[in-house]
């Protein structure tokens, strides 16, 4: 059940009203090799309050729309045939991370995606199983933590370790550390008790080094310049989800192939399979948390964008339960992600959108993750905590902040051109800056690196996202076209401005 009820693909004839119930039902029957084993239910995402009964008795309630979650459904399932039912709905709640979905979409802001919009699949388990694992790495070691378990052993590369206390440390003194360019991956497997579970890890660190006086974010101890693109993962046909699962891979591959070493994914949280893709392929993440709260256009874009953005932030989104709800969000986010090595940032607030008590956030962020860095405050409303000194810039000649922490240019760019017979709306397109051919386009994107992003980047810029990888509706600013038929950026193109970049910070 991967296509909300809104997109093409889903089959789905009306799409649902804001708000309006939605009802999801269908039978199944359990095999007899699961007889004496708990049945866990699970669900990749629903937007956004979901409602799970098992014949007829309700089994969980969820109301975050981008999280994963799980029923255990062992009393509620008998021999024969079972009836699943799950209720939806989806308000837009300005109370919930939400997103680029809107109410009205146009510009910006998005069509919304309801329902069921990952996937859901029964799994048996015994009744003492592993139930969430927990890996941390460095350049050299890796923690395996297996929560619901206490002893067993991790077996990688044919070597067995004590796994105790649901805990294994394991010394990997010549091993090889992940990069975009060799993104290996140590693959192990856990036995505890009747449960075994397969899983992977790789070896990286992330730090912060001064080079020739100039703050670094550095990738295994060295330099590197995060040559990135802001990625708001739609679809022309599924909406929040590729038509296949290789659409996931292919993205990837084709941003690998013109320099780009990193998306930022914005306003969204994929499946799994996004993320597994990019630590196989080499694709560094920062993942933002998802948006909630009232945006202002006056407020949180405007005035900013003036200038006038010098404020403090605790009496910003001062609505408790919105606030609430976002860290939930944010923490189960992390608990969600964290043991993909491919996310190296994590971006907390984006553009004061429901932005709240930033330096407060950035120290519970922290402490949940101490080994990744974190963006507080993406674009402006800058506090005092943060890893990063992150500006978005559009309408002005790039530039770099105080430099007294590590510089990204976490948006830029935003060029636009609409491909004849590959827009989503032909009467209307968005862009900071628009083109008619595409050699005017390319012509642009050639001055912008090398006129603007280079220098900086030999001065003391660490990072910078491009807005953005694909067309999204009215937007027409990607390198592709929003059907993914067009690569408007050929092969090649700028793959010496990537080499000269990572030169710069070297």
């Amino acid at each position: 059940m991967p296509f909300c009820p809104e997109s093409l693909l889903s089959g789905v004839t009306r799409a649902p009203e804001i708000g309006e119930r939605m009802n999801y039902q269908r039978s199944f029957c359990l095999p007899e090799t699961w007889r004496g084993r708990r049945i866990l239910l699970h669900f990749g995402a629903v937007s956004r309050e979901a409602v799970v009964r098992i014949n007829g008795t309700e089994v969980i309630r969820h109301d975050q729309a981008y999280l994963s979650f799980t029923a255990d459904i062992t009393d509620c399932v008998r021999d024969g045939e079972n009836r699943l039912e799950v209720n939806v709905m989806n308000d837009l709640s300005p109370k919930f991370p939400r997103g680029k979905q809107s109410r009205k979409r146009g510009g910006m802001w998005y069509t919304p995606c309801s329902g069921i919009w990952q996937t859901v699949w029964l799994e048996p388990v015994p009744e003492v199983y592993i139930r969430r694992l927990r890996i941390r790495t460095g350049s050299d070691w890796a923690e395996i933590t297996a929560e619901g378990v206490r002893d067993g052993t991790v077996t990688l590369e044919g070597k067995a370790y004590p796994l105790t206390d649901g805990r294994a440390v394991i010394p990997i003194p010549d091993g090889r550390c992940w990069t975009p360019e060799d993104p290996v991956l140590y693959r192990f497997c856990i036995r505890a008790g009747e449960d075994e579970a397969e899983s992977y890890f790789a070896l990286r660190s992330l730090s912060v080094e001064t080079v020739r006086g100039i703050p670094r974010l550095c990738l295994n101890g060295k330099p590197l310049f995060f040559n990135a693109l802001l990625d708001q993962g739609y679809w022309s046909d599924g909406l929040y989800t590729p038509a296949s699962p290789e659409g996931f891979a292919e993205d990837i591959l084709a941003m690998k192939q013109r320099g780009f070493n990193t998306l930022r994914k914005h306003g969204k949280i994929e499946p799994e399979l996004f993320y597994y893709d990019c630590d196989r392929l080499g694709m560094i993440v920062f993942q933002d948390m998802v948006s909630s709260g009232e945006y202002r256009f006056l407020r949180d874009t405007a005035l900013p964008t003036a200038h006038f953005s010098r404020r403090g932030d605790r009496r910003l989104t001062p609505d408790p339960e919105t606030r609430k709800n976002f860290r939930i969000a944010m923490t189960e986010t992390v608990r969600q992600l964290e043991n993909h090595p491919c996310i190296c940032l994590w971006t907390i607030f984006n553009e004061g959108w429901g932005q709240f008590c930033a330096d407060e956030c950035y120290r519970e962020l922290k402490a949940l993750d101490p080994d990744r860095f974190v963006d507080s405050t993406s674009g402006w409303f800058h506090q005092k905590e943060s890893d990063v000194d992150s500006l978005h810039l559009y309408f002005e000649k790039l530039h770099l902040g105080k430099q007294a922490r590590p510089q990204l240019l976490s948006e830029f760019g935003g060029y636009a051109w609409s491909v004849p017979g590959h827009s989503f709306n032909p009467e209307k397109t968005y862009g900071y800056r628009k083109y008619e051919k595409q050699e005017d386009l390319l012509r642009a994107l050639r001055d912008l690196y090398e006129g603007e992003i280079l220098p900086l980047a030999r001065k003391g810029l660490c990072g910078a996202v491009y807005t953005q990888l694909s067309d999204v509706e009215d937007e027409t600013n990607g390198l592709v076209s929003f059907d993914r038929a067009v690569q408007k950026l050929p092969p090649g193109t700028l793959r010496d401005i990537a080499d000269a970049l990572q030169q710069a910070v070297q």
